[in-house]
């Protein structure tokens, strides 16, 4: 039977939890960089797909597209790769948040120990530091050859989202329809202010980027309809949403034989409406293909930091657990996103987040005295709500207290032109070595 719209909106009803059920679920992104500063190719000696392998060695499962490994599970999480070999790592949905810590530094020790006398380090940064985006190799994935494709048609700086950019992203549940408004409604009005306050993307092929958060000004410049802060999360409902999604133009399908085939800019909703109408499988596939800063699919997915080390990562994570998941949190800094958004138009404030970090102004506060304010917001909230996660909150606030970026950090102790050394050691994954 066809899918109707109905049948999309049932489906997030059907997503809201109880409030006993709610996990955390984090994604964390990182690079992978060989000594002169240049992004791990995934074929040769040593590269991407002997890493896979010999993750396989370690109780990993491989997935495989055709003849090459893409991605590696175990224990209920999973490692998979962006266009330009970036590993993430998605772990298990969890209640309490040191879980998410063990399970990410145990993979990064054994990564580590796999590398080890090959000279490749794991960094974590919002954007590849020294490398020309065009001399990034391509991972062999279907999917990465049309979206290079379609994307390209859509933004200057399509290729350098997929090839140079890294994030760290967390996952929320929420009880119903209103609930749901009420938490896409904070994340999107707050966006902005995550970008500043996790801003670590300032430099660009060894030189200044001329933003504190370069990767969230790629995203502008990547494709705008699948892409930002839409309208659909700031004025969000369950149809607002579903609507949304059937009319951004579809970058791919895959075909019977599971080829991947190009779209050509048709939408989901004309989709529905043709002879041979889609599947569930490829409504979900085609919720992979946008991109917002705040997304839903069966939970809230907040995607706006850039990748940072694991300290500030477990900071993000545990931000919005405390924003979202302690009712007096959501009530407060739902107050403070009121008043942070009469400051100019969304794009405005985005650009002055990405361009000065915590230091740019917003209705003549700068960002860092904004997020001084959300922060307060949270660590009450996580003391009152979830206090094994309150110490989490810890690397953010004293990175805020500084008044500056982690990226303006960086600029002012390495200065305008870090050696790879340099760089790698200050933003290796597990924090400074």
């Amino acid at each position: 039977m066809a899918l109707t719209r109905e049948q999309l909106i049932a489906d997030l009803h059907g997503a809201g939890k109880p409030r006993e059920r709610w996990r955390v679920g984090a994604e964390l992104e990182r690079h992978l960089l060989r000594p002169d500063g240049s992004p791990l190719p995934y074929f040769g000696p040593h590269g991407v797909r002997w890493l896979l392998e010999q993750l396989s060695k370690h109780g990993y499962e491989l997935h495989y597209e055709g003849d090459y490994p893409i991605a590696a599970l175990r224990d209920g999480h999973s490692v998979t790769l962006e266009p330009g070999s970036q590993f993430e790592l998605s772990g298990s949905a969890v209640d309490e948040l040191q879980p998410v810590l063990d399970e990410a530094q145990q993979f990064t020790e054994l990564v580590d120990g796999l590398l080890e006398g090959t000279g490749t380090r794991q960094v974590a940064i919002g954007y590849t530091p020294f490398a020309a985006i065009e001399d990034i190799e391509w991972v062999p994935k279907g999917r990465y050859v049309v979206m290079r494709e379609h994307l390209a048609r859509t933004g200057a700086l399509a290729h350098a989202m997929m090839k140079g950019t890294c994030a760290v992203q967390a996952s929320y549940d929420f009880v119903d329809e209103a609930d749901c408004t009420r938490k896409m409604q904070l994340a999107t009005a707050l966006g902005p202010l995550t970008t500043a306050m996790f801003a670590s993307s300032p430099y660009k092929e060894g030189k200044p980027s001329g933003y504190m958060s370069y990767r969230g000004h790629i995203w502008t410049q990547t494709d705008p309809a699948r892409a930002g802060l839409p309208d659909a999360a700031a004025e969000f409902s369950f149809e607002r949403w579903v609507d949304y999604l059937l009319d951004v133009p579809m970058m791919f399908r895959k075909g019977p034989d599971g080829a991947w085939v190009p779209a050509n800019g048709q939408t989901f909703r004309d989709w529905m409406a043709s002879d041979q109408p889609p599947s569930w499988p490829d409504w979900e596939l085609h919720l992979t293909s946008v991109f917002p800063e705040v997304r839903v699919k069966h939970t809230i997915e907040v995607r706006g930091a850039d990748c940072v080390p694991l300290p500030l990562a477990m900071s993000f994570v545990a931000l919005f657990k405390g924003l979202f998941y302690c009712d007096l949190a959501l009530e407060q800094s739902t107050e403070l996103a009121t008043r942070f958004i009469t400051h100019g138009t969304r794009g405005e404030r985005f650009g002055t987040a990405c361009r000065d970090g915590l230091q740019g102004l917003v209705g003549n506060r700068t960002l860092g005295s904004w997020a001084e304010e959300l922060l307060d917001t949270a660590d009450q909230a996580l003391g009152r709500c979830a206090p094994a996660d309150r110490p989490w909150l810890r690397p953010l606030m004293e990175q805020v207290d500084t008044g500056e970026s982690f990226a303006r950090t960086l600029l002012r102790e390495l200065g305008d032109a870090p050696t790879p050394d340099q760089l790698i050691a200050a933003t290796h994954v597990l924090g400074r070595r």
